[in-house]
């Protein structure tokens, strides 16, 4: 029950903060003016304690970044909506493309749920004792998402006159110059994952294959299949999603991509599901700015293939009993 009215608490405090800085655009500035200089003097007095070395340098840049998050943001937002190319009437205007990009993508999640599950898996192919038969039902899983993600909105795109799949985030041009702020996200996010690796939830979920301690071959073929979904995800949401949108929406493309993002994700551990909201708008925003989602790809693969790592630390060891 605290678990409960705490989370609650902490989404509906959240959501007022943002409400009260929508409404006061001034409040982040003085919460900067009051919060973080104290922090920051702390951070100098802890700077010499042993053992501590993380904390000093925590308190003392973290809530200063933090707190400018909405401003940054926001620029990037006006910098999208001033380099998106479209035409004066573009905006707010019925829109066939938009409706095609919509319609695909509410078909294509339906799909996944009623066809692209375990539950179809099993009940097409019956358990058969053989040595793959649950891995196969990974390979069903993820070839639906590449199938649903990627495949269906290109011979969409192809249908479209003046759409182009290279126009869709797919191109690793200036990938590498952008390189370090993904790095830099990799390292924020990772003690969240060494933090979450240690409650029960996190070990009852993850891996997804429950047998993937079997052998070093089943853990490769089972990243190997996570990786290939992302990847999908990656196109279907940060790709297609935003780049169809972005002509009538501009940046607001990214706020409608959020709901489904935060909706796939129902199922997985609160904290998870919650994050994925905070996750899809850093990630759409990026892949807005540098046009490419192979930033979002690297941040996914690279975080669940840690996760799995992590989880594996309490299933017995390659050749063991399966984590259950």
């Amino acid at each position: 029950m605290i678990a409960v009215l705490g989370s609650t608490a902490t989404v509906i405090a959240v959501l007022v903060l943002i409400a009260l800085m929508i409404r006061v655009p001034g409040l982040a500035a003085s919460l900067r003016a009051e919060l973080v200089t104290p922090l920051w003097l702390a951070g100098v007095v802890l700077y010499r304690v042993p053992g501590l070395w993380w904390l000093p340098q925590f308190l003392r840049w973290g809530p200063g970044v933090i707190l400018r998050a909405p401003e940054l943001f926001v620029e990037q937002w006006h910098a999208i909506d001033a380099e998106t190319e479209r035409d004066p009437g573009d905006a707010g205007r019925a829109s066939r493309n938009v409706l095609a990009v919509l319609i695909t993508v509410a078909a294509a999640l339906t799909l996944q749920e009623y066809l692209g599950g375990h539950d179809t898996y099993e009940r097409l192919f019956p358990a058969d004792g053989s040595r793959y038969w649950e891995l196969r039902g990974y390979l069903w899983w993820s070839g639906w998402r590449v199938f649903g993600y990627v495949i269906i909105p290109m011979i969409v795109l192809a249908c479209l006159p003046g759409e182009r799949i290279r126009d869709y985030h797919v191109s690793l041009r200036g990938f590498f110059h952008h390189l370090w702020i993904y790095a830099a996200l990799f390292a924020l996010v990772l003690p969240a994952v060494l933090v979450a690796s240690t409650t029960h939830a996190f070990r009852e979920t993850y891996p997804f294959y429950r047998i993937a301690n079997r052998s070093l071959a089943d853990l490769t073929m089972w990243e190997a299949l996570y990786a290939a979904q992302f990847l999908s995800l990656e196109f279907f949401f940060r790709g297609f999603l935003l780049q169809g949108l972005r002509r009538a929406l501009g940046a607001n493309a990214i706020f409608v991509m959020l709901v489904p993002y935060c909706m796939i994700h129902y199922g997985k551990p609160l904290p998870e599901t919650l994050g994925a909201i905070g996750a899809g708008l850093i990630l759409g925003t990026l892949a807005m700015r540098t046009r490419s989602i192979w930033g979002g790809v690297l941040i996914h693969v690279g975080v669940a293939t840690t996760m799995d790592v992590l989880a594996l630390r309490g299933c017995p060891p390659f050749g063991g009993s399966p984590c259950h």
